[in-house]
């Protein structure tokens, strides 16, 4: 005869994790900067304020923001598309995180190793 063994429970996530998940990734906190400092930016304007970013990687940070409901996505029916980006009421509580991190990097920017090597960060 057979005992089956009791699962673990899963731990809930921790708040820090949650926070993450939405604006964890490369460039998700960088495009809300943008976002939250600009009413609405097409997405040729986020390429050019982010040039070490991808198109594909942009799109799927996006798209990743959208799903998460910090950001809308508006296209308008004309050739060729028009599509603009905004930070709705969900995301804009996201601003004080965003702008923490902001005065963080503008704070301790020359403590950073990469800034005091001269190296670029990756």
């Amino acid at each position: 005869m057979r005992r089956s063994v009791p699962r673990a429970k899963p731990y809930p996530k921790c708040p820090v994790e949650q926070t993450l998940d939405v604006v964890g990734g490369r460039w998700k906190s960088i495009l809300l900067f943008h976002l939250l400092t600009n009413p609405m930016l097409r997405f040729g304007e986020l390429r050019r304020r982010l040039p070490g970013a991808t198109s594909r990687m942009l799109t799927l940070q996006l798209r990743e923001l959208e799903r998460d409901a910090c950001v809308e996505r508006k296209v308008y029916p004309q050739v060729p598309p028009r599509v603009e980006y905004s930070v709705t009421p969900f995301g804009r509580t996201l601003k004080p995180v965003v702008m923490a991190l902001c005065t963080w990097g503008m704070e301790h920017a020359s403590e950073l190793p990469h800034a005091i090597e001269g190296r670029t960060a990756v």
